[in-house]
């Protein structure tokens, strides 16, 4: 098993599921800022140009959340996925919560602040995205009461994938108004398989 990875990106989650389910796989680093994610024999893996990207044998598979259903279904047995229908549909809603909920407004603000060219930046939509974030993250500052884990009573691909979009929003420092995400948050980085936080990748790049 190969994992493409770039240390900040949503690599982290794909890191993380590997390293909980205590799976050996080979690690291919492709820089970002470098432009290797453009080079030909990567497109050829994603044509997207996206990382992470996970091949298993003859599956090459894309898109990190994708990649960690995938992986929780393949060793049924570590349990990061629950056997219950009901629960795993619950954790089916969880993910796309953070993908679509969280994630989009994230991604927003970070393309208006640095990723687009200057000329294509519109400053005024980042407090948009800015309210649309936490107004999402109050619903499950409200769920996470009295909770240990987003799903169930224990550890499932949702708070994987949940706690790196969380610690995205830590960097982007709109976490403040939710003590529950906060706490939750550390106690998923806290685990002893843990990937890095977002911050310690970044530095990583630079030591």
């Amino acid at each position: 098993m190969k994992l493409y990875e770039f240390a900040p990106t949503r690599s982290i989650r794909v890191r993380w599921a590997l390293q909980e389910l205590g799976v050996d796989f080979e690690t291919v680093q492709v820089n970002l800022r470098a432009g290797e994610n453009r080079r030909p024999e990567f497109l050829k893996l994603n044509p997207a140009g996206k990382l992470p990207v996970l091949v298993d044998g003859d599956l090459v598979l894309t898109e990190s959340v994708a990649i960690v259903l995938y992986l929780a279904e393949k060793y049924p047995e570590k349990g990061l996925l629950p056997a219950d229908p009901k629960e795993r549909a619950k954790v089916n809603q969880w993910l796309l919560f953070a993908a679509t909920e969280l994630e989009q407004p994230l991604w927003r603000i970070a393309r208006h602040k640095f990723l687009y060219p200057e000329d294509k930046r519109q400053p005024g939509d980042i407090p948009v995205a800015r309210d649309d974030f936490k107004a999402m993250a109050a619903v499950l500052e409200k769920h996470m009461d009295q909770r240990q884990f987003v799903v169930g009573d224990r550890l499932t691909v949702a708070d994987l994938v949940m706690a790196y979009t969380l610690d995205w929003a830590s960097e982007a420092d709109l976490l403040g108004d939710f003590p529950q995400l906060r706490t939750y948050m550390d106690r998923m980085y806290a685990r002893p398989h843990a990937a890095p936080r977002i911050a310690q990748a970044f530095a990583s790049l630079n030591a």
